[in-house]
């Protein structure tokens, strides 16, 4: 993987993560940018190397999911199966459909493609296959609306 998409992979990780933190802890949205400009994206913690990060890229996702909130759990919410809600998602499979589903919504630079896999391999980080499959369901349902 070149560097530059490395660094972007490593953006959508680590919004996701963001994310997670807002969700849980409520963190003010400048508090969490700045302690992960300052201590997360690229550094060292506990003895583990973090890859760096586009900034720009993670500020927009962090940014885009929050103010777009409503619109992307809305979406999200019409392409679950059949009795399922949002708020039954694993907190973290949530952040990464709405950090997904936002860079289909906003990011028309980015193929279709390449945003799916990238949020695929980010739930192979925190998952097994089948929630990643339920990822790439998902994202591929918004996607065709999203991208329509």
């Amino acid at each position: 993987m070149k560097g530059a998409a490395k660094a972007r992979s490593a953006a959508r990780l680590a919004a996701v993560q963001a994310l997670y933190q807002v969700e849980m802890e409520a963190t003010p949205l400048a508090q969490l940018l700045d302690e992960f400009h300052r201590h997360r994206l690229g550094a060292e913690i506990e003895g583990d190397q973090y890859a760096q990060a586009e900034t720009a890229f993670f500020d927009d996702v962090v940014r885009g999911v929050g103010a777009r909130r409503d619109e992307i759990d809305e979406l999200l919410s019409a392409k679950l199966a059949e009795g399922w809600r949002i708020d039954r998602l694993d907190k973290t499979m949530l952040q990464i459909l709405r950090a997904g589903t936002w860079e289909l919504l906003a990011r028309a630079d980015v193929p279709t493609g390449s945003a799916i896999s990238e949020y695929v391999d980010v739930a192979h980080a925190f998952f097994e296959a089948r929630e990643a499959k339920f990822v790439n369901g998902v994202l591929d349902a918004v996607a065709k609306v999203a991208r329509a």
